[in-house]
């Protein structure tokens, strides 16, 4: 589907399946497990700090496992003929992972030798077959980081910045993981799935104080989680422990540390003959001022954490409040320039009561809100003095978030079996405004092209700067419950369950702001030339001035169903060798606004295989491997444009005036018809037709071998490879024509069936069967199309491939310290279900694939491909007060992009096939797939932090200074791609930076806990 106009300015048990078939989450783990060797037929005993506590018998190999522990710090204690014989203090349990708590040597199995002492560092977990990354809260006490998930989840080697476009729910950057798209990952909070529901970009996540540990899959993970192609971020809350704790930070990141962002000037590039900018008087001049636009940040952060009723009831509570005010000059081609003072309030809050009910069942209840506001104010602008004018007027107003309530019970029915249910509520906001502005003023866009002659060279706009606004009842929601069953069978650890979750969403999509419309003011270089032969648009004569109206109105209702079952099996063959076998079954269904399904996906089998093998038998070299397969539902978002009704229509004219209160134009002459590039003409289509009815969801399969192996007592270095292969895409082709070429080859008359006017759900590459209303009303006729049916060469294509590297010294005390290096390839012609190229966030709906043209020199490296990564991280505590620690980042630049007028077969005759303007991968007359002319630069970061933390108050005071990005790099990420605006018309904003590196900037803080 084409891309909209935008603007850039900133699973008791089995009974109960059937009866909760209904219901709705994928629930990532919040346990871990305590595993090691002792003499057989002794007691070991686990007792965390929070009361729970777990006993089981070491088994006749010498072996003890016990399973589905809340993750925190435990007592272990071996027990022989009732009497304790050695203890073991302060053994971590980590999400996801086994702890070491052995009481003998491997191999000696005599009670004599029982050591208590631990190792240099902790063995390598030789339980674990997937690839992820964790980091605990004391890491995150250490490292200069940004506060936020996705920050955190930079650590992880592969994990690569996604495009400035987009952002999550409450603002955040948003990344990749392994060459997939920004949309394709889980976001998790103490097992709910806090995903945004309505288009998969980005996630809610915690308080920063509040993070125990953050869980960061980049992949091989098992069958009981799913619905990501791309990677997962599991975050797990602090709770509370048999002490009370309280704690108080301020953080300030003031603006008179920072350092500005670079100005951005229009392209001065030689270009072609025959080739001209819109605005010849353009290049080379400042499109928009950076001068001072910088930001003041002050976070306030509070907890408490203890035992209501000792070894019984906990609480954890934390509140977090983040205040960022900020200047912004907009573009000097704004309807009006001005200069934006705004402002982001974000409140967080998280509240954990853990209730041990007894030894055998526990329960725990989470709360969770992170919101974020945004206002402005708006001033007049003057770029000829630099100057700061009056009021003009406010930006869009927003308020988005999430409030979140989680509910799990956990029950240990036996030492051997343990069931587990988690129920989740998301209830999220979306709601924006305009203050102040007169609703009749249309948005004007690219002002700098209004014909001089009638407006002496002084652009005319007016006070509305915002394109497109939502409806003010906008908001959506999610309900998810999961229900875990666990055995141990001798060898064998059994898992089984169902995963469900249900969304919804009501008044989503957008409109135009104003009346409704836009005006597009534009200039053609070869003024004789029709506009769009295309949609029969003429030329503008004269000195080749035009103006467009565009109407844009899609909001409506929809909803998601999603289920999941699962089987696995974690079968410890003997000492040494571990197998994962797992299988998991997804089920997806889409409903429009009248609740009709529009998408059904079932029988989606996920096979998972894993294995490792500790070479040694010591936990000190472990090899492992992963093969999968992971499909990924669509989110709620796909019913925008696609199932419900929508308009989208461009009509163009020559103008003799210019309203000078509204800047719109008046002597309107049409140049041609009203059009609509997808048919989105408001109407409805009919749920049974907008998608293939054999559509299969995305689904991807992976390939993972690596090992781990320590070196000395002191480091771990390791190696994997991992490769990724896309089998199945979702997005959207809209060419009709070939539709109906197609039905009328197989017998269909085209006078008895009514086609579509918009465009189709299907699967690129893939032959898929659509219905046809039958023009009687009775039935539907069916049309098969294949790949070539459409016209394409080739189908949805995305690989990827990677070696990673590591060397890594744990902290001993003194320092820590670990170093990444990456190289990888992510290739094709299908970047996933979003587009970098231009930031199209129509999740499966891109202008990709609508028509075969928009294809041709697609195949090449992809957006999120970086060929070289380079990370590293790391602490050195100097003397008992003082700490320094700091984090480099280094990675090879994305491809560059130009997307242009068609040059390929028949563009002689129509340039402009898809009706899609400069959207093709042609330039100059010449294909250009992504990467085909270069690069953008190498993008380096360093942040440094120090930190004190005085004896003479117990080292309960901590001052902390970071300092990042300190070399102040400010390179591009992502440049304009549009190369024209009408054929022969290079843009003048094509090549620009659309967006930077943040610069320099200094936070400064303190803390006090006690």
């Amino acid at each position: 589907m084409k891309a909209r106009n935008t603007f850039n300015y900133s699973l008791l048990v089995l009974a109960c399946a059937a009866a909760l078939a209904n219901t709705d989450v994928l629930a990532q783990s919040t346990t871990g497990t305590i595993t090691g060797q002792a003499q057989a037929g002794a007691t070991v005993t686990a007792t965390s700090n929070t009361g729970v506590m777990r006993r089981t018998t070491v088994d006749n190999s010498g072996h003890f496992n016990i399973t589905s522990l809340p993750v925190g710090n435990y007592t272990v204690t071996l027990q022989h003929e009732g009497t304790v014989v050695a203890t073991r203090n302060d053994v971590q349990v980590v999400v996801n992972s086994s702890a070491d708590a052995s009481f003998i040597a491997s191999g000696n199995k005599s009670l004599e030798t029982i050591s208590v002492t631990a190792n240099a560092i902790a063995p390598i977990d030789v339980t674990t077959v997937d690839s992820r990354t964790v980091i605990t809260a004391k890491d995150l006490d250490k490292l200069p980081l940004a506060r936020n998930a996705e920050a955190i989840a930079m650590l992880a080697p592969g994990v690569v910045a996604g495009s400035g476009y987009f952002s999550g729910p409450t603002g955040n950057a948003l990344v990749s993981f392994g060459g997939a798209s920004v949309s394709e990952n889980a976001y998790y909070i103490n097992g709910y799935n806090t995903t945004d529901p309505l288009n998969g970009l980005g996630g809610i996540g915690l308080p920063y104080g509040a993070i125990d540990q953050q869980e960061i899959f980049t992949g091989g993970y098992s069958a009981k989680y799913g619905r990501s192609t791309g990677g997962v971020i599991n975050q797990i809350g602090k709770r509370g422990t048999n002490e009370w704790h309280f704690g108080v930070q301020a953080q300030w990141a003031p603006s008179s540390l920072a350092s500005d962002p670079r100005n951005t000037y229009y392209p001065d590039a030689a270009l072609p003959e025959n080739y001209g900018y819109d605005n010849p008087n353009l290049p080379g001049t400042i499109n928009r001022s950076r001068k001072d636009n910088k930001s003041t940040v002050t976070t306030y952060d509070a907890y408490l954490g203890g035992p209501l009723i000792k070894d019984k009831l906990f609480l954890f509570a934390a509140v977090e409040a983040q205040k960022q005010d900020s200047r912004a000059t907009s573009s000097i081609a704004a309807s009006q320039p001005f200069v934006n003072n705004y402002s982001y309030t974000t409140p967080k809050h998280y509240v954990k009561l853990d209730w041990n009910i007894n030894d055998s069942n526990i329960l725990e209840l989470t709360n969770i809100s992170n919101k974020n506001s945004y206002n402005s104010n708006e001033y007049a602008y003057s770029y000829a003095t630099g100057a700061k004018g009056e009021l003009i007027g406010h930006d869009l107003e927003t308020k988005t978030g999430s409030d979140i309530y989680i509910g799990k019970f956990t029950s240990y029915l036996t030492d051997d079996l343990t069931f587990s249910a988690t129920y989740g509520i998301n209830r999220a906001i979306d709601f924006s405004q305009i203050p102040g502005v007169d609703p009749t003023l249309p948005y004007l866009k690219s002002v700098q092209s209004q014909d001089p002659g009638i407006t002496g060279g002084q652009p005319i706009g007016n006070n509305n700067n915002v394109g497109y606004i939502t409806p003010p009842n906008a908001r959506y929601q999610s309900r998810g419950l999961r229900l875990d069953l666990e055995y141990k069978l001798g060898d064998h650890l059994l898992s089984a369950g169902i995963d469900n979750i249900s969304s919804s969403a009501t008044d989503e999509g957008q409109q135009a702001s104003g009346p409704g419309y836009w005006w597009i003011y534009g200039k053609s270089a070869n003024p004789n030339t029709p506009i769009s032969s295309h949609f029969g648009i003429g030329a503008p004569g004269g000195e080749g001035y035009y103006v467009s109206r565009y109407v844009n109105s899609n909001a409506t209702n929809m909803s998601v169903e999603q289920k999941a079952q699962y089987i696995e099996d974690q079968w410890q063959i003997n000492d040494r060798w571990l197998l994962n076998i797992g299988l998991r079954n997804d089920q997806f269904t889409n409903y429009n606004n009248a609740h009709q399904a529009f998408v059904h996906n079932t029988n989606q089998w996920a096979p998972r295989l894993g294995f490792s093998w500790d070479v040694f038998g010591d936990s000190t070299f472990k090899l492992f491997g992963n093969l999968g397969r992971y499909y990924l539902a669509l989110p709620n978002s796909v019913a925008i444009r696609a199932a419900s009704a929508s308009t989208m229509t461009y009509e163009y004219f020559t103008y003799t005036g210019i309203d000078s209160a509204t800047g719109a134009p008046t002597g309107l002459k049409p140049l041609g018809p009203v059009f609509s590039p997808n048919g989105e003409f408001g109407q409805a289509p009919d749920p049974k037709t907008v998608t293939a009815t054999d559509l299969r969801s995305q689904y991807q399969d992976e390939a993972i071998l690596g090992f781990n192996k320590m070196l000395g007592e002191h480091w771990v270095y390791g190696a994997k490879i991992t490769m990724r292969k896309l089998q199945a895409a979702i997005d959207d082709v809209c060419d009709v024509d070939a539709l109906a070429t197609k039905a009328i080859a197989q017998g269909i008359d085209p006078d008895s069936v009514a086609f579509p006017s918009g465009c189709l759900i299907f699967n690129p590459g893939r032959t898929n069967t659509f219905l046809l209303p039958n023009a009687d009303g009775n039935g539907y006729s069916q049309v098969t199309m294949s790949n070539h049916d459409w016209g394409f060469n080739n189908g949805a294509k995305r690989k990827y491939y990677a070696l990673d590297m590591f060397l890594e010294h744990p902290f001993d005390g003194k320092w820590q310290g670990r170093l990444d290096y990456t190289f990888s390839r992510n290739y094709g012609n299908t970047e996933g279900q979003v587009l970098s190229t231009v930031g199209q966030e129509d999740i499966s709906k891109t202008q990709d694939w609508d028509y075969w043209q928009l294809m041709e020199a697609s195949n090449g490296v992809l957006s999120n491909d970086r060929t070289h990564q380079f990370k590293a991280y790391g602490a050195y505590q100097i003397n008992p007060e003082w700490m320094v620690s700091g984090s480099l980042q280094v990675a090879s630049g994305a491809p560059k992009v130009c997307m242009g007028y068609y040059a390929g077969p028949g563009s002689d005759l129509d340039n402009d096939p898809a009706g899609y303007g400069s959207s093709y991968h042609y330039c100059n007359g010449k294909a250009t797939s992504l990467g085909s002319f270069g690069r953008l630069p190498w993008t380096k970061t360093v942040n440094l932090g120090v930190t004190y933390r005085p004896l003479f108050v117990d080292k309960k005071l901590a001052l902390n200074l970071d300092i990042f990005n300190v070399l102040n790099e400010r390179r591009p990420t992502a440049l304009d791609a549009t190369y024209e605006t009408v054929s022969g018309t290079v843009s003048n904003t094509y090549g620009m930076p659309l967006y930077m590196q943040t610069p320099r900037y200094v936070r400064l803080s303190a803390s006090y806990d006690w």
